[in-house]
């Protein structure tokens, strides 16, 4: 049977996005990204967008949910989840076929899950009654609701009251809302050895600051964005940023954040070798094939071979 959508995912520097674009060109796709930090406007060496890829056989491949926020701008999964409804159904509504591409393992489990996430409102009563309880007591009556919010998100009482608010809004919720929709994907992997990866990552960071990842971030500071905004989205823009600002020096910068990198993508795949253990069918493709290759064993695999 032919899959409705295809997805492709990896960790850091695999080449993920070349695989995408070659794929949708062939099935004259969409992409989808799902990357929690293209999203942002004029964030482009740091996050690796890669755009020129989106150029295959002298044809544009439309992508979706990049360049949608502006720097500064905290967007959350919740709000991920929404938007990727939102280009997925337009995608399939215009005959297309979806192409699914990043790295961020939770937004990508969460879509192609399609676990229910829905808009809870703010509950000023329920807020008021919860004012000024500490943060155990807070915990406690969290821990009383069946279906629970992220526990991970209660270390200050504002957090542990918007998860009570969430989880007293799922107990009264009408079941159809918090039925999880999975989409049907071909879900693909890009199997890299742990030594092409590191190579593959310390070239790349080096490549990045030669395209003026330092003047990217020195851009977006001389905007007005508050440096500490750019410290929250990680990796490249916290260790530059804090290096802009002269908290360490040039060589120690680069040194950190090639060893945060290289963390970074074990922790990747840690995530998609949970997955797989949450019953995740991951399609692992050689990253040494050629490209023509790869593009074809997906097809294959897809059923549009």
């Amino acid at each position: 049977m032919k899959s409705e959508s295809i997805t492709i995912t990896g960790v850091t520097a695999s080449g993920k996005t070349a695989l995408a674009t070659a794929v949708a060109a062939a099935l004259d796709g969409e992409i989808i990204s799902a990357d929690s930090r293209q999203v942002y406007r004029r964030m482009d060496i740091g996050t690796g967008k890669d755009l020129s890829e989106y150029r295959v056989g002298g044809k544009e491949v439309p992508f979706h949910l990049i360049d949608i926020c502006e720097p500064g701008y905290r967007y959350n999964l919740y709000e991920y989840r929404r938007d990727f409804e939102a280009a997925y159904g337009s995608i399939i509504g215009r005959g297309r076929i979806p192409v699914i591409c990043g790295g961020s393992g939770l937004y990508i489990e969460t879509v192609l899950k399609g676990y229910a996430m829905p808009d809870v409102p703010e509950n000023k009563e329920l807020r008021n009654a919860l004012q000024g309880k500490p943060l155990p007591e807070l915990e406690k009556i969290l821990s009383q609701y069946k279906r629970l919010h992220n526990t991970t998100d209660t270390d200050t009482c504002k957090r542990a009251i918007r998860a009570i608010e969430i989880a007293e809004y799922y107990r009264n919720c009408p079941p159809e809302q918090l039925a999880d929709k999975p989409i049907d994907t071909l879900l693909i992997g890009i199997d890299i050895d742990r030594e092409r990866r590191r190579s593959n990552i310390t070239a790349r960071l080096h490549a990045r600051l030669q395209e003026g990842l330092v003047d990217e971030v020195k851009k977006l500071l001389d905007e007005g964005i508050p440096p500490g905004n750019l410290i929250y989205y990680g990796l490249e823009y916290k260790y530059i940023t804090e290096y802009v600002t002269g908290m360490r020096s040039y060589d120690e910068t680069v040194r950190l954040l090639e060893i945060a990198i290289h963390q970074f993508a074990k922790r990747q795949m840690t995530w998609f070798r949970g997955m797989e253990r949450r019953g995740f069918t991951i399609h692992w493709i050689d990253y040494n094939l050629p490209l023509g290759e790869k593009v074809a064993e997906i097809l294959t695999l897809a059923g549009r071979g």
